[in-house]
């Protein structure tokens, strides 16, 4: 009965940022709010986008600080922030509450994290000469040897950041439709 659009982990900061945020969903979307003022109070600053690196080093700041004192409680969320920097290129970084930020080629949260983690510790090394469809394709596969189930793209969210410019956006069921089908076709 439920419209499945309405359910999401995967977050527009800005037109350059996205931000897969796992935890309690009421947590999360506090955590996004604050994500987004952050971003555009820095473009108000400064008359540019705020860099990933900046953002994730804010958020953990803020969440570390939630720490400290019994009249404010951390924020029940795992933030993974992507984007692409200028000067320092694609980037993905890891907030946890408790307000450790860092850098990742390729990383996981939620329920099966650590076996994710292991599935893409043996493809580190080759991932980072891929293009945009072994990137999005490696991530499928991730998530499909990890639950052990095939799945449709319907059942699936993908997002990606795209070209040096850094457009963060939503892939479509047909395009992820599009990438189970190569991966069937390359297992067969």
């Amino acid at each position: 009965l439920m419209d499945p659009q309405s359910i999401s982990h995967i977050f527009n900061i800005s037109p350059q940022i996205g931000c897969l945020a796992t935890g309690m969903i009421a947590d999360c979307k506090a955590q996004i709010q604050r994500m987004r003022y952050e971003a555009a109070d820095y473009q108000f600053k400064y008359g540019y986008s705020i860099p990933v690196h900046v953002l994730a080093k804010r958020i953990a700041d803020i969440a570390q600080v939630n720490t400290q004192s019994a009249s404010m409680r951390p924020l029940a969320t795992v933030c993974i922030l992507v984007g692409v920097d200028d000067e320092r290129g694609p980037q993905v970084f890891k907030v946890d509450c408790a307000g450790h930020y860092l850098p990742f080629y390729g990383t996981a949260s939620g329920a099966k994290e650590q076996e994710a983690m292991n599935y893409l510790e043996k493809k580190v090394e080759e991932m980072k000469e891929y293009d945009t469809d072994q990137t999005v394709r490696t991530a499928i596969m991730c998530l499909g040897s990890v639950l052990g189930s095939d799945f449709r793209g319907s059942e699936i969210e993908v997002a990606m950041v795209e070209g040096t410019n850094g457009k963060f956006r939503l892939l479509s069921e047909e395009e992820i439709d599009a990438h189970l089908s190569f991966i069937a076709d390359s297992d067969a």
